[in-house]
């Protein structure tokens, strides 16, 4: 048989009092209490986090409904409450930009695409590459999105500085209810003036499909005119705005009471 177990103590040297032995265990218990301890205030982080990443939206909006920060008045507000709200729409079919034939057709029979119609009618100090001609050679946009004056040119590296933004975008348009109309309908959609801005190319790529709630110019003194127009395009062609969508509307609409619906011409 064996005896116990001797601890092994580690030699620190002598002091006034002799020689000083030490336990080297109560360190190493240290260091690792130390360690358990990070990993939990770290777990306990990511769980406050996701908590709060939660709960944080639902208290917002809480507020913000208790605030009057979702009250607005006016012609745009009353028509957004006219539409249908849908947080669960299924479209029938897969998303397809061509679908909607953007500059194919010719709604008002000058022989220019749309893309040159919108030029013609939002920018300024006008040249077109030919005498009466379509398209647009040049000119000055004073653009809504960033409230920027931009020196349009044609040319391949130069044209998209300028692009032609659909204020409701078309795969917006397509979760609202497009996805089940006919061709010509969604033809007329995709090339009707009445949705179509000329503005910054880069912000026109930084909104995407981009509805309300996720993305508003970045001139502030736009944003009441640009969710109206959304507001007025959705009411022409009954598409529906989801809850979240519809609230961020209201919530810009109230900066701006008795905001008007834009005029269809």
């Amino acid at each position: 048989m064996t005896g116990p177990r001797r601890r092994r103590y580690r030699y620190r040297g002598r002091s006034r009092y002799g020689s000083v032995w030490r336990n080297p265990a109560p360190a190493r218990f240290r260091r690792e209490s130390l360690t358990e301890r990070v990993l939990i205030l770290l777990v306990v982080a990511v769980v406050l986090g996701i908590t709060i990443g939660l709960i944080l939206p639902r208290v917002n909006g809480g507020v913000g409904r208790l605030t009057g920060r979702y009250t607005a008045t006016g012609d745009a507000a009353q028509t957004l409450q006219s539409l249908t709200v849908d947080d669960h729409a299924r479209p029938g079919r897969q998303y397809r930009r061509e679908a909607f034939g953007f500059k194919e057709t010719d709604e008002d029979g000058n022989g220019c695409n749309v893309r040159e119609d919108v030029l013609t009618r939002d920018l300024t100090d006008l040249r077109t590459t030919t005498p009466g001609g379509c398209k647009v050679a040049s000119g000055r946009l004073q653009d809504p999105y960033t409230g920027r004056t931009i020196e349009f040119v044609r040319g391949p590296k130069t044209s998209s500085a300028v692009q032609i933004d659909h204020v409701v975008a078309l795969e917006n348009a397509w979760r609202s209810g497009a996805s089940k109309w006919d061709t010509a309908r969604r033809y007329r959609f995709g090339n009707d003036p009445f949705n179509l801005l000329a503005v910054d190319g880069p912000a026109n790529q930084a909104k995407g499909s981009a509805s309300a709630d996720y993305w508003l110019p970045e001139n502030k003194d736009y944003q009441c005119s640009y969710v109206a127009r959304q507001i007025a395009v959705k009411d022409k062609y009954s598409l529906s705005v989801t809850s979240s969508e519809k609230q961020a509307m209201l919530a810009v609409l109230h900066t701006c009471p008795g905001q008007p619906l834009p005029q269809d011409r």
